[in-house]
């Protein structure tokens, strides 16, 4: 089939596809952000099962905006772009640079910087591989912050995500950036399942065992700092047994 009359997203060509889908997004024993061609099978893999179109030009890719297949990023107070070409993507890539851009803002003080989304194969650095999925529309590219507290909160949210297996990251050096493809169906699910682990919460929560603020945080999509100040806590030390209320307006 032609791809400019291809949807851009179709389930998955059967049970086999999609288990070989769900293997290959599995991340690697000492998982780390460093680049490797296991990384990049991951995220060609998701971008098939998703039935994903590679765009090969500026028009192809105006033909998959005008029908909504990809749709405007559109910068709020919790981030920026800067540089990117195309400021387009998946609706679900949308959502979460819109999330994480909130929790990262809340975390450090800082907004995001989003330096690249969307990349028809016409616009890649002579230096992308060709096997990259920024012409898909699932991947985007972060700005390296200079301020370390921002730099260790991002790495370790995208190692948490990864661990998941809602995304793929990689550092990259040069220029100093973070890599992200987005595995558009898993992604959604995790956040619906977000959003029903709070309703069932009863929007308070026993602290168990070794968990942290940070862990918490995660999992009730807040940041660290509304769950100190809804508990009225001054430092960071929780305990077992604990119960803490989880700050309303999470999402």
């Amino acid at each position: 089939m032609d791809p400019w009359s291809q949807p851009p997203a179709q389930p998955a060509r059967g049970w086999l596809a999609a288990a070989l889908a769900l293997v290959l997004a599995a991340p690697a024993a000492g998982q780390s952000l460093r680049p490797s061609s296991a990384s990049l099978a991951r995220q060609n893999a998701q971008a098939k099962a998703h039935d994903f179109t590679f765009l090969r030009n500026a028009g192809h890719l105006r033909y998959f905006v005008d029908r909504g297949w990809l749709v405007p990023v559109v910068p709020n107070r919790d981030f920026r772009l800067k540089g990117a070409s195309f400021p387009y993507a998946r609706p679900e890539v949308r959502l979460f640079v819109v999330r994480l851009a909130r929790q990262y803002r809340a975390a450090c003080g800082e907004r995001l910087v989003v330096t690249s989304l969307t990349r028809p194969r016409s616009h890649q650095p002579r230096h992308a591989s060709a096997q990259s999925v920024h012409p898909t529309g699932m991947a985007l590219d972060l700005r390296r912050s200079r301020k370390r507290a921002c730099r260790r909160w991002l790495e370790k949210t995208l190692l948490y995500l990864e661990g998941r297996r809602v995304l793929e990251a990689s550092y990259e050096r040069w220029p100093p950036h973070y890599h992200v493809a987005v595995f558009p169906k898993p992604y959604a699910r995790y956040v619906r399942s977000l959003a029903s682990a709070r309703r069932a919460a009863g929007r308070s929560h026993l602290v168990a065992r070794g968990e942290s603020l940070w862990q918490i945080a995660r999992r009730y999509d807040t940041s660290i700092r509304l769950l100190k100040e809804t508990n009225g806590l001054r430092g960071d030390v929780i305990r077992p047994g604990q119960v803490l209320r989880i700050p309303p307006g999470g999402g």
